[in-house]
């Protein structure tokens, strides 16, 4: 749990370095690619992860500009990363200058249960994690190596020493 601003700056800032690598890595095709017909596309989970960070920060009471249209997904995999960027660094500092180290300890209903303010924003570090476990599944699925991110992609293993990497 974060006990300092600091605590979770440093974390925000390593998630979203890796969650850009791999919006950095989509492609406008893959931006298509669904699980099935009725999914949500590669894209939409990469807009959706970049347009929520503001939209859940409003809710618990930050002032942060939200995108004038965030249902509509760009075509551009370049504009979303770009857009990632800007939206991810924002909202860290964002964070930084509206809340301290004690109100991390302050009370807040999240989602019909009680959190404190540091698990609100753990919460919202897990979110764009699941999702972008989920976007790098729908990039191998559209032909597109994934970076690595808690640790090498299996094409990368033999970089370091290993020709079977574990499945």
């Amino acid at each position: 749990m974060y006990r300092s601003i600091k605590d979770f700056s440093r974390e925000w800032n390593k998630e979203a370095i890796l969650t850009q690598h791999v919006m950095d890595s989509l492609t406008d095709d893959a931006l298509k690619q669904q699980v099935y017909p009725e999914g949500r596309t590669l894209g939409r989970i990469a807009w959706h992860v970049t347009t929520n960070i503001p939209d859940y920060l409003t809710h618990f009471g930050f002032k942060i500009d939200r995108k004038e249209d965030g249902e509509c997904v760009p075509a551009s995999a370049k504009e979303i990363a770009a857009a990632f960027k800007e939206i991810s660094s924002h909202a860290a500092q964002v964070i930084e200058q509206d809340w301290t180290d004690e109100s991390l300890e302050q009370m807040q209903t999240a989602f019909g249960r009680q959190e404190s303010n540091a698990e609100i924003l753990m919460g919202l570090i897990k979110h764009i994690i699941h999702h972008r476990g989920q976007m790098t599944v729908l990039m191998r699925q559209a032909g597109i190596k994934p970076p690595g991110v808690y640790g090498p992609p299996k094409e990368d293993w033999i970089h370091l020493g290993v020709e079977n990497p574990p499945l």
